[in-house]
């Protein structure tokens, strides 16, 4: 005998043996019953025309069991037969939600303890009130442990024909209950994949966005499929698919017309009639379901490994090309503290900022998503006027440090070194940090990609404490040196060098402007972006008249003039680059990148029919505002040597371009866990859950997953 049918011989060994033991079990017991079986209604009367629920009650003997209307691998279904007055009908059973009954290699389905299972019993219109009519059923039923033995009951129940029916005190209540558990239609559109393995793909509003982990399928047909193999879960936008193991019912040239059965899911039971045809749209692409939680304990630890994480990806995001423009004003703060006493309160209060705009971003995102909003990390650079403000924030720090205006105590807390604490100091060290977080939290890094897509999947305050330590790893380096006086020291004293200083870190700022400029371009359109070049304008002409002013009041002079004129400059300027609504489609999706690489924009439809056909596919997910995505797309998925593989191994590229909101790329990253950009998912040729690539990616690591994904 071949490996390949052994596991067939055992499992028609052990339906032999299973059939034997009924034969051989059924004289040593039949005179002692396994289940105790009734009828029950749910009302005490019935009335003319009426409509009474009667149930059989099953109470079953601990350790043994009966049988669900499909039985298994091995089994009987219970079976009423009625004998009821002249004028009733009987519906068919209404089948409670069957329990998986592993029995290696066989898996059955069926029922333990106490089960109902109701009919519904419809009289006559001309049933005679006050005369009694006795229902009669014959019960049929195998009941298994070790051993199966047949057994069945001859039932009776007399009810009276009255005017109205009142419910039954006893058994009103758990037949309601009954048929409230009862599978029941839930709107869900079903197909099948007559091939190895079965492929069962629903989707619907009772499989979309929830715990799918202990999904399951209870065919009516036995020879569906093959019971006893596992049943593998894969996740969709918009729904979930299983893979089965083909029954007999596939073995045939033709293959089923449909497949019937009852979902299992949530805790609760769908009807669900699947038809021949490709996979449904949104019902796959998101990898397997996380599993289900074990306990508190393990909620616990995942929480502080969340916790941990975040920090670590605070830590890691100062690396982040994200966060180089920032680098000038920590640059400029450091020096400018470094020989004082209050340095190390100057680091606090960056950390302060950091944390403090951290929360505050957090907080709307989960409010935003509490109000059902499709958003996610970075959703503040999605909006054009955002983007602007930001331009205009950075052109005018840029404009600062290239010593056009002052601001008093500006942005770099320029009088901090004439002794004490001041305020002005105290409030640029907070904007610093502040507007680090704006600047640089739009990107992620490793580790802080899972920690965010896990707190948005979490309780507001547990959220937040994920997002407080996010903020405390990406300031902890800077307040960390700051209070490190030796490594402090080692700076040259404040004095003309500076001022040199301050002018060479201006152009990062400027590159900052540039860079969101770009970024407002891909949302606003050409006009959008003609606004704002002539806000910068006047954002411009506004500094140097302020910075004038300045110049001539320390003269001695009343400049007032000239300092409103630069007020009514920047205002226009305000409204110029906040005028702009919506705007033209980004095109960060190209049909063809540098390079070569052709690339097709995202869709969960034409994923699942590449996936359906067996096609590798790469998804990257990213945003003009997202650095990290563009640096990944210059230095690696542009390459030659990249777009050789890609046309090698026929894997296509798809781009999603999350500059602007997207509601379905939003709902795509939070079912992979994920909250902001980059996102790279690599779908084998062979199906599954996809390979997530590194947030830094280099030529060989693109290359080598396109290779291992289309073998």
């Amino acid at each position: 005998m071949t490996r390949s049918h052994l596991p067939h011989a055992l499992k028609l060994f052990a339906v032999f043996a299973a059939a034997w033991a009924c034969l051989a079990g059924a004289p040593g017991t039949a005179a002692a019953a396994h289940v105790q079986a009734a009828l029950v209604a749910d009302e005490t009367a019935v009335a003319p025309g009426g409509v009474v629920h009667v149930a059989l009650r099953q109470v079953i003997e601990p350790g043994w069991h009966t049988y669900w209307r499909n039985p298994g691998d091995s089994g009987q279904a219970t079976t009423l037969a009625w004998t009821l007055p002249t004028g009733w009908s009987a519906g068919d059973i209404i089948w409670a939600p069957p329990k998986k009954l592993p029995l290696p290699p066989l898996m059955d389905y069926g029922y333990e303890g106490e089960v109902l299972l109701p009919v519904a019993l419809t009289a006559p219109k001309d049933a005679k009130i006050g005369q009694s009519v006795t229902l009669k059923a014959r019960a049929d039923y195998l009941v298994c442990q070790q051993v199966c033995v047949p057994e069945g009951a001859d039932l009776t129940l007399t009810l009276p024909v009255a005017a109205t029916a009142a419910p039954d005190p006893t058994w009103a209540a758990p037949i309601k209950a009954a048929l409230d558990a009862a599978p029941k239609p839930a709107g869900l559109t079903a197909a099948f994949t007559p091939r190895t393995p079965l492929k069962l793909s629903i989707t619907g509003p009772v499989v979309t966005g929830g715990d799918v982990s202990t999904a399951y399928f209870f065919p009516y047909d036995s020879s569906a499929i093959d019971h006893a193999q596992a049943q593998t879960i894969e996740r969709g936008p918009n729904g979930l698919t299983l893979s089965l193991a083909p029954g007999l019912a596939f073995k045939g040239a033709k293959p089923p017309a449909q497949m019937a059965g009852v979902l299992a899911v949530g805790g609760k039971v769908y009807e669900v009639t699947a038809t021949p045809g490709p996979p449904l749209a949104g019902a796959s692409g998101l990898g397997a379901p996380a599993a289900a939680a074990a306990g508190a304990p393990a909620d616990i630890a995942a929480i502080l490994i969340a916790i941990g994480s975040a920090f670590v990806g605070g830590l890691i995001l100062n690396l982040m090309p994200c966060v180089f423009p920032i680098l000038s004003m920590k640059a400029i703060a450091l020096a400018r503290h470094a020989h004082g006493k209050t340095s190390g309160l100057h680091g606090l209060v960056f950390m302060g900022g950091v944390v403090a705009t951290f929360l505050a971003l957090a907080g709307a995102l989960i409010a935003a998503r509490a109000a059902g909003q499709a958003v996610g990390w970075g959703f503040q650079l999605q909006s054009p006027a955002v983007v602007a403000g930001l331009a205009l924030v950075m052109l005018l720090t840029a404009l600062n440090l290239s010593g056009v205006f002052e601001v008093g105590e500006s942005l770099q807390s320029a009088a901090g070194e004439a002794g004490g604490a001041d305020q002005g100091g105290l409030w640029g060290s907070a904007l610093t940090g502040t507007l680090a977080v704006a600047v640089a939290a739009p990107c992620t890094a490793p580790f802080m990609a899972p920690a965010i897509g896990f707190a948005l999947t979490q309780g507001p305050i547990i959220a937040l404490a994920i997002f407080l330590s996010l903020g405390v790893g990406l300031a902890a380096p800077f307040t960390a040196l700051a209070f490190a006086p030796a490594l402090l020291k080692l700076l040259p004293r404040p004095g003309a060098w500076m001022e040199t200083l301050k002018g060479v870190l201006a152009f990062p700022m400027y590159g900052a402007a540039a860079w969101l400029v770009w970024v407002f371009s891909q949302q606003a359109g050409t006009l959008g972006l003609a606004a704002l070049m002539a806000a910068a304008v006047l954002t411009g002409f506004a500094a140097w008249l302020y910075g004038a002013a300045q110049s001539a009041r320390i003269a001695g002079g009343k400049p007032w003039a000239r300092f409103g004129v630069a007020g009514v400059s920047l205002a226009f300027a305000l409204v110029l680059a906040f005028w702009p609504e919506g705007g033209a489609p980004s095109s960060s999706a190209q049909a063809a990148a540098p390079g070569g690489l052709t690339s097709a924009p995202f869709s969960t439809a034409k994923l699942d029919a590449l996936r359906a056909a067996g096609t590798p596919v790469l998804v990257d997910f990213t945003a003009a505002w997202c650095v990290t995505c563009q640096v990944n797309e210059r230095v690696a998925l542009s390459t030659p040597e990249v777009a050789d593989a890609f046309r090698k191994t026929g894997v296509v590229y798809m781009v999603g371009d999350w500059t602007n909101r997207d509601a379905a790329i939003a709902q795509f990253l939070t079912a992979n866990g994920r909250a902001g950009v980059p996102l790279y998912l690599m779908y084998g040729k062979g199906g599954g859950a996809p390979v997530v690539l590194p947030q830094i990616l280099t030529p060989g690591i693109v290359v080598d997953a396109v290779k291992k994904a289309a073998t």
